[in-house]
């Protein structure tokens, strides 16, 4: 007899759902979230149980892990495509679990993909860069529009990250409580881009490009670190059915839902890989300020439209570019993209 197991994983418990190839309900319960507790009942129908369903939480590594490593077949669940029921009134956890169980049964379960385990610590230590550089950027901003409000001008980023000198303090000298607010600031700034450097270093150390993922650097805007990222977030790029689907990943789409010309609604904006859509949008706007044809494309749409959605055009040509390059290992034509 087969069973088809649904775990509704959750930060402190989770429930586990057991079917058998009818959709009868076999076992049900509460679990805490300990690996060795919930592997135990698992054991119990060892024999007969075709797959294991995890929803993809922020928390699922552990108990994906485990239960790989403990020899089940696991299915990781791709929340954002899952379709509930219809005509469903009530929902609890155990009502989810089961639900898991049951879409495996039916072969309708749509996975998400289990990134290898002893590559993720060093991708998630690239994901901890690109939050620090975030919590840089809005210091930055914040003390740039000090500056501007207060001197007339605004200073370039590169003025505000320099360590070996520091440009802020005599803008601000003339004034205490300017000079305390800017000396935060600038301590702040410092010390951010202190760590940056730091992991950027041991990172360019323990990793390189893979040879799939060379021709990432021809792409305008982005460098190593960049290619590093977009590599280990992309993971094996067969995975996307075509171009479409991997901007979409990227989150370079729109989720706009329109009918005969109107708005009818939209979807998630956080569908998606968020740290690609940084990587990409970091990548745009380095290739605006530093690449000629790509800032000819930004400013043609910036003509028609405003900085945001230019921004947004460029990161998603960048996006589709990126994904070329990679399903064909072939260097960056800029004439491809941006006539």
């Amino acid at each position: 007899m087969k069973l088809y197991a649904g775990i509704d994983l959750h930060s402190t418990n989770s429930y586990l759902a057991i079917i058998d190839a009818d959709g009868k309900r076999v076992f049900k319960e509460k679990l805490p979230d300990n690996l060795a507790t919930i592997t135990e009942r698992l054991s119990l129908y060892s024999g007969t149980l075709e797959g294991t369903v995890v929803e993809s939480t922020y928390n699922w590594y552990w108990l994906v892990d485990g239960l790989m490593a403990a020899g089940f077949a696991v299915h990781l669940a791709n929340p954002a495509a899952i379709q509930k029921y219809s005509g469903l009134k009530h929902a609890d956890d155990k009502h989810d679990a089961f639900w898991l169980a049951e879409t495996l049964r039916l072969n309708i379960l749509p996975t998400g993909y289990i990134y290898p385990k002893d590559e993720r610590p060093i991708r998630d230590l690239l994901r901890k860069r690109s939050h620090l550089v975030r919590l840089r950027t809005s210091l930055m901003i914040s003390l740039q529009n000090i500056i501007s409000r207060n001197c007339g001008f605004k200073l370039k980023p590169d003025d505000l990250k320099c360590l070996s000198d520091n440009r802020v303090a005599p803008l601000l000298e003339g004034n205490e409580d300017l000079a305390k607010a800017g000396q935060a600031s600038k301590e702040a700034i410092d010390a951010l881009t202190r760590q940056i450097r730091t992991i950027e270093s041991f990172i360019e150390k323990r990793l390189k490009l893979k040879e799939a993922y060379r021709h990432l650097l021809s792409i305008p805007g982005i460098g190593r670190i960049l290619g590093l990222t977009i590599m280990l977030e992309t993971g094996p790029i067969e995975r996307f059915e075509n171009v479409g689907n991997y901007a979409s990943y990227c989150r370079a789409v729109s989720s706009k839902w329109i009918s005969n010309g109107k708005a009818k609604g939209k979807g998630s904006k956080k569908n998606g890989n968020k740290y690609l859509s940084w990587a990409f949008s970091e990548a745009a706007e380095l290739a605006r300020r530093f690449g000629d044809q790509a800032r000819a494309f930004y400013n043609r749409k910036l003509n028609k439209t405003n900085f945001m959605i230019a921004h947004s055009a460029l990161a998603h040509k960048l996006a589709r570019a990126a994904y070329y390059i990679m399903r064909d290992q072939v260097p960056f034509h800029p004439e491809k993209i941006f006539t």
